[in-house]
């Protein structure tokens, strides 16, 4: 991840959900908000009800992975929050990385 710089503050995330937009499939809820930098900040959120650590860490190396693979197709200058819903536990990776495209569409953070 190039471009991209984790973000890990609980206030980062707080003021997203607050202020940012949103939408949602089925696997993840996607968070975005401009940050006014050269680079986007990637926060993500597994919760315990997706599973245990080793169920939660495959999510989130599944969601992280759809994210670096299409990372030159997004725009700069980004926070985004991936919140994996428990469906993301049990779906193909395709299905995955389908929604979260679809997502980052939808807000307008990937150029085609």
């Amino acid at each position: 991840m190039r471009q991209t710089i984790s973000m890990k503050e609980n206030h980062l995330f707080r003021r997203l959900y607050a202020r940012g937009k949103s939408a949602a499939e089925s696997c993840v809820a996607v968070y975005v908000r401009r940050n006014g930098r050269d680079h986007n900040r990637l926060g993500l959120t597994v919760g315990v009800k997706v599973g245990k650590a080793v169920r939660r860490n495959k999510v989130r190396r599944r969601i992280r992975e759809a994210y670096r693979i299409h990372e030159h197709q997004l725009s700069t200058g980004w926070d985004i929050v991936v919140v994996a819903r428990v469906k993301a536990a049990f779906a193909p990776y395709a299905q995955v990385e389908r929604e979260l495209l679809r997502l980052l569409d939808k807000l307008g953070v990937r150029r085609t």
